[in-house]
């Protein structure tokens, strides 16, 4: 069984880059505190889940003045996510993480449904040498989980638009990799996502 390795990425919650579309409802300063919050939120999902190491794959890179402040647990290795759209950086993360022999979970900040429970039922179906997607109500996806790497899964994918996990199942369907489809779930992208933030202290 390989080992599987969680890869978060994350932009750095600053005002004005991180959460921008949520600052019509929120502001600038309060989008970047949701966006730091899911940041924490989501770490302490992912390594609550104890499935295997945690890369914090952040832009820009953890050494730039943006991320001042922000602690990155410990346990939690860093890098930095590099040059060009969505798909490149995916792209590079997951090829590294495979050529290591590791299988890689790949999850982003945005979804409070992510919890250590789901986490831990991804790297299961990964061991059976199965693929897993979380697709989200958006079209996107919240999680993919892949045992090998292949750049038709990243390259040309319309990123932000509605189609993304629909094409992502066209193209594993494509390379005949079979694959878990896990529950849909929701990411806090717009003011409207706020209704499935969770009830209670942050």
């Amino acid at each position: 069984m390989r080992p599987v390795r969680i890869l978060v990425f994350a932009k750095a919650p600053l005002p004005g880059l991180a959460k921008t579309r949520l600052i019509p409802a929120l502001g600038a300063d309060g989008a970047a505190a949701l966006a730091r919050r899911m940041l924490d939120d989501t770490l302490a999902a992912v390594l609550a889940a104890d499935v295997g190491p945690v890369e914090l794959c952040a832009t820009p890179a953890v050494d730039a003045p943006a991320w001042g402040g922000v602690a990155i647990p410990s346990g939690v290795a860093t890098s930095d996510q590099g040059a060009g759209d969505l798909g490149a950086r995916l792209a590079r993360a997951t090829a590294r993480t495979c050529a290591r022999g590791e299988a890689a979970i790949l999850v982003g900040t945005d979804c409070p449904g992510l919890r250590p429970s789901l986490l831990r039922t991804a790297a299961a179906v990964l061991g059976t040498g199965c693929c897993v997607i979380h697709p989200t109500a958006d079209g996107g996806y919240a999680l993919l989980g892949l045992t090998a790497f292949d750049a038709s899964l990243f390259d040309g994918i319309a990123w932000g638009g509605d189609g993304v996990a629909a094409a992502t199942l066209g193209r594993l369907a494509a390379l005949g990799w079979p694959v878990h489809v896990g529950e849909h779930l929701h990411d806090i992208d717009t003011p409207a996502d706020l209704a499935w933030l969770p009830v209670g202290p942050a």
